[in-house]
């Protein structure tokens, strides 16, 4: 992709902010249980270390969840840049034979040659009227691509 063509950008909005606000939580229970591991007559001793690796522990988990908010989909007449929760992949136009959703997925598809497919987890069901918008967007570009 370059940066001097304009291209599509399109990230989920429903799945990153309940990522957003899984995280959240996720950090304030393994805090809240790191400050209380010491208060509590359990009869085994924790230490300072054990507090902060509750709380790394909680910083992980966050993280972790806020990756599939990650998701992230760049599309120009020349191709389209798939970003999922850790795989990253490139196709140019003529790689892709159409852009699906089908019934019942969770997220868009690109179709590959020999039966293959790749997920476009950037475009989101749950997302709905903007799930469709960006569907019928990377089509139109599919198609002008492939027919010009």
């Amino acid at each position: 992709m370059t940066e001097q063509q304009t291209a599509l950008v399109i990230r989920p909005r429903r799945a990153l902010v309940m990522c957003s606000v899984l995280a959240v939580a996720l950090l304030a229970v393994f805090v809240v249980v790191a400050v209380l591991l010491r208060s509590t007559n359990t009869g085994v001793v924790f230490e300072a270390s054990d507090q902060i690796a509750m709380i790394g522990i909680g910083v992980a988990l966050s993280a972790g969840t806020m990756l599939f908010g990650n998701a992230r989909v760049r599309a120009d007449a020349t191709g389209i840049e798939v970003r999922n929760v850790l795989a990253r992949r490139v196709f140019t136009w003529d790689q892709v034979l159409s852009i699906s959703f089908p019934d019942g997925a969770s997220w868009a598809r690109l179709e590959l040659p020999d039966d293959e497919y790749f997920s476009v987890m950037a475009v989101q069901a749950v997302d709905r009227d903007r799930a469709v918008a960006a569907v019928r967007a990377l089509r139109k570009l599919h198609r002008a691509a492939t027919e010009g």
